[in-house]
């Protein structure tokens, strides 16, 4: 055999396994949308959206669940976006040969892979135990510290991809860096950007540990960030371990309402950015 057909066949094999491991991982995921959404779906109704988390054997549904994720996941991004996105300027635009900069991308990596529950213990000593009490905002700022590092690794990782020539260009004609990197840089990576803001999202909108540490939960409606606060993530896991049907089929219906709400946050902010003056050129 010739090495032109062994080259041949290495190829067809190659294929061949990588053809078998995407469909063996697609099977899996499909296994797992599907038994998320016959369950799920079996106990959505109104009452899953407008109702208060029940008690034992009662009917309810999963309002203040939904609002407490929503209001601290809101909290989280808009605290740990922005210093993700700024951090990674840095490490993209002023200090890519620096040696504070290898540093920060150690950290930041070290972030990145750490256990979300050790967050959660950080938080609890920096905030709870201070504040003499668990709450929605120490919730927030743990939510925001897992989304930094998310965030400073795809804004680098964005920025860097722009090409040099664009900009060489806004220097030559007179631009400042800072109006370089607002005027040419940001809206060149914004749908790179925009991705990693949404990994983060995601994320951080299904951690439970930190929040078991941090916000705890709240059978109740509560408005008030400075009190313990009911959320989508420790409702599903303690509704999930409890005996209760009712209670076990909530958690279902709650895990599928995060699985579609990231999926259409998703599919909008694609289609946003894609509509969008410029869009098409990322």
């Amino acid at each position: 055999m010739n090495r032109r057909a062994i080259r041949k066949l290495t190829n067809v094999l190659a294929l061949a396994l990588s053809g078998v491991a995407t469909a063996i991982g697609l099977f899996f995921l499909g296994a797992i949308l599907w038994t998320l959404l016959r369950n799920g779906m079996a106990g959505m109704s109104l009452s899953v959206f407008t109702a208060m988390t029940p008690p034992p054997g009662g009917s309810g549904g999963l309002l203040n669940a939904i609002y407490g994720s929503v209001v601290m996941t809101l909290i989280g991004i808009l605290i740990g976006g922005p210093v993700g996105m700024l951090a990674g300027t840095y490490l993209a635009e002023y200090g890519r040969t620096e040696r504070i900069s290898t540093v920060i991308r150690f950290v930041n990596d070290v972030l990145l892979s750490a256990p979300s529950i050790i967050i959660g213990l950080f938080v609890y000593e920096l905030l709870v135990i201070r504040m003499g009490h668990f709450s929605a905002i120490a919730g927030a700022v743990a939510l925001a510290i897992i989304a930094m590092p998310v965030t400073v690794r795809t804004t680098e990782d964005m920025l860097s991809l722009v090409p040099q020539g664009m900009k060489d260009a806004s220097t030559a004609m007179g631009a400042y860096p800072w109006r370089t990197i607002t005027s040419v840089i940001y809206p060149a990576a914004r749908s790179g950007i925009l991705t990693g803001l949404l990994l983060a999202v995601a994320r951080i909108s299904g951690e439970t540990a930190p929040l078991l540490f941090t916000a705890l939960n709240n059978q109740f409606w509560s408005t008030n960030l400075n009190a313990p606060m009911a959320n989508l993530p420790v409702v599903i896991f303690q509704f999930a371990l409890s005996p209760y049907p009712n209670w076990q089929q909530l958690a279902w219906s709650g895990a599928l309402i995060i699985t579609l709400s990231i999926l259409i946050l998703s599919i909008s902010a694609r289609v946003a950015v894609s509509l969008s003056p410029g869009g098409r050129r990322d």
